[in-house]
């Protein structure tokens, strides 16, 4: 326990110093720290939202496009489909589920999605009030809208054109709160949810002439997309094959945009992590001069020490110690650092509606960081001890 003390009196002994290497470890390992949480969290909302969603039936264009706007609604989808092909789906020998998604409008940034309750059952969510809708115009919320919202049971509002903030607000057609989800973690935590029917009306309310108008629309009603469900697994060799070729439609597998989205992100967590990398170098280096300069500097103490009886090997651990103090304090400040810059990423994105990731998280990785903290104080403690230990008594009172 003397070592332990002593060694930490030592670190501080040169504040600017210590302060330095203190801070360069610190940001190398709040930066591995923060890849390895974003890392954990986009995967954990990606599987999450992605669980039981078989294959993405939307119009043509950008698979990734329709994936992103159709599963975690954070783009513009690539436009609409006749409802009449949608429900055809349902016939499919090898579907065994169709939840359909029709996009437009929003409140305040937050999206008004018409779909059925399968939507919800999907999820798993549960409401924390209220009812599912049973009738057009009536809308459940999900958690973070009621929250950020103010919004409570029985409250109406008007939704506006688009899918961000800001559109023409159809003032002549509100919705109803009839019901609030429970917090799931997952999308639906933060959409506004209604039947299809509704999103059909609110349009045709403000678009149609006369009823003959609106009996045309009727006819020709669409939907932005449908989530797909299959019967078996082997429907994936040959059912989005049958829709790009045999409709006007395209379908869109969630797994393989996700990994070419993930991949595309990869460039610039490779810079990120050796941008890492160089700090936790350059901390290394930085902690083996200062503990270089540290044994030449205190060679009377340290004959002092020896004279007192101190055997070689207790010196060496007085070193070890001062090093260790210094990668115990780097990595409590890496992990705070790390989790703080990860909750205002989280911020940032809850800020646009998009993926909700954030809060603390402990995942198992994080053991990565103490550890690399302490490896690397000690390997760079190595060689000054080393040298400590070898210095006779006669060498330190002569002053070589």
């Amino acid at each position: 326990m003397k070592t332990i003390a002593l060694a930490w009196r030592y670190l501080w002994s040169r504040p600017l110093g210590a302060a330095l290497n203190l801070l360069l470890l610190s940001l190398g390992l709040a930066s591995i720290t923060f890849l390895l949480l974003v890392n954990y969290q986009f995967s954990r909302a990606f599987d999450r939202d992605l669980a039981g969603i078989d294959v993405v039936v939307g119009a043509k264009g950008s698979p990734m496009q329709l994936i992103l706007s159709g599963v975690f609604h954070i783009d513009v989808p690539p436009g609409n489909v006749p409802l009449k092909a949608v429900q055809a789906l349902r016939a499919h020998p090898l579907v065994a589920q169709v939840i359909p998604i029709s996009l437009g409008d929003n409140f305040r940034g937050f999206r008004i999605v018409g779909t059925s309750h399968d939507y919800i059952t999907h999820y798993q969510a549960t409401l924390a009030q209220g009812a599912l809708w049973n009738a057009p115009m009536q809308v459940v919320l999900g958690s973070t809208v009621a929250q950020k919202m103010g919004l409570k049971l029985g409250d109406t509002f008007a939704g506006s054109h688009g899918l961000g903030a800001g559109g023409h607000v159809h003032g002549d057609s509100t919705y109803t709160v009839h019901g609030i989800l429970a917090p799931s973690g997952s999308v639906l935590d933060r959409l506004i949810l209604t039947d299809t029917a509704s999103v059909w009306k609110v349009h045709e309310d403000y678009t149609a002439v006369d009823d003959e108008d609106r009996k045309i629309m009727e006819e020709e009603r669409e939907v932005t997309l449908a989530l797909v469900r299959y019967k078996t697994p082997m429907a994936a060799m040959t059912f989005p094959r049958y829709i790009n070729t045999s409709t006007e439609m395209q379908a869109a597998a969630p797994a393989l945009e996700i990994t070419r989205l993930l991949s595309m992100l990869g460039v610039g967590t490779d810079v990120l992590r050796a941008f890492a990398g160089v700090l936790l170098l350059t901390a290394g280096l930085s902690v083996f001069i200062a503990l270089w300069s540290a044994v030449r500097e205190r060679r009377g103490d340290l004959a002092l020490l020896r004279m007192l009886g101190a055997p070689p090997r207790r010196v060496a651990a007085l070193l070890l110690s001062e090093a260790l103090w210094l990668g115990l304090l780097a990595a409590v400040l890496g992990l705070a650092g790390g989790q703080a810059l990860t909750a205002a990423l989280g911020w940032m994105l809850q800020l646009d509606h998009s993926l909700l990731i954030g809060g603390m998280v402990w995942p198992v990785e994080l053991a990565l960081v103490p550890v690399l903290a302490l490896g690397v104080s000690l390997a760079a403690a190595i060689l000054p001890a080393l040298g400590a230990y070898r210095v006779s008594v006669l060498e330190l009172l002569q002053g070589r």
